[in-house]
């Protein structure tokens, strides 16, 4: 899951035949120190991984190359026809965009419940707006957040996200952990309002 073509989403530039990239990919080094990070944030938390877990953290930087601000690290345990289960880990600060899963395969889409287990999570989706939100992404003013729906999410707190609805969410300034309950999850087709996003991240050659 951690290698793509990159194409225009990670800010590639057509040169005659050559494609050359207009900004740096993420690096092996900065998927590493990610994963460090993130199963850091679960040891301390008292979440146990295997070895195989620790070294499997998904590290997506949305083809965006700025991972700090808008990033997820994802523990997967399993992911069926039927149900997925992840945690996942955000550092302060960090957004996981807009998006929304579709339908696929005759069903209605993935159906998330999301439960803090640490730090403190907003999360926005389709609803009425909220009249001050507490985040405001730095690409909000180009129309890649849409939904402004606001429910904060404290250690214990979950909230369902029905199949096909618009969603985004920020970790607070001492980041957070969630804990993902769904149907099958399909990341690969998961719709973004940010049309620079590419959901895999691309991992810079050594």
């Amino acid at each position: 899951m951690l290698s793509r073509n990159p194409g225009s989403g990670a800010g590639a530039q057509a040169d005659g035949n050559v494609l050359r990239y207009a900004r740096a990919v993420l690096t092996p080094e900065q998927i590493q120190d990610a994963r460090r990070r993130a199963a850091q944030v679960l040891d301390e938390a008292g979440f146990v991984l295997t070895e195989l877990e620790r070294d499997s953290i998904e590290v997506a930087d949305f083809g965006l190359s700025e991972l700090e601000q808008t990033g997820l690290e994802v523990v997967v345990y399993v992911n069926t026809q039927r149900v997925c289960a992840k945690e996942l880990v955000l550092f302060p600060g960090q957004t996981c965009p807009e998006h929304r899963h579709p339908a696929f395969d005759g069903t209605p889409g993935t159906e998330e419940t999301f439960r803090c287990r640490r730090g403190l999570v907003y999360l926005y989706l389709e609803g009425p707006p909220a009249e001050r939100p507490s985040c405001r992404p730095a690409k909000a003013d180009q129309g890649a957040y849409t939904v402004w729906h606001e429910v904060v999410l404290r250690p214990g707190q979950q909230q369902l996200v029905p199949p096909n609805t618009l969603h985004w969410f920020q970790a607070g300034p001492e980041g957070a952990i969630v804990s993902e309950f769904s149907t099958q999850s399909r990341d690969d087709l998961d719709v973004f309002t940010d049309p620079d996003i590419a959901r895999t991240t691309v991992v810079a050659s050594s």
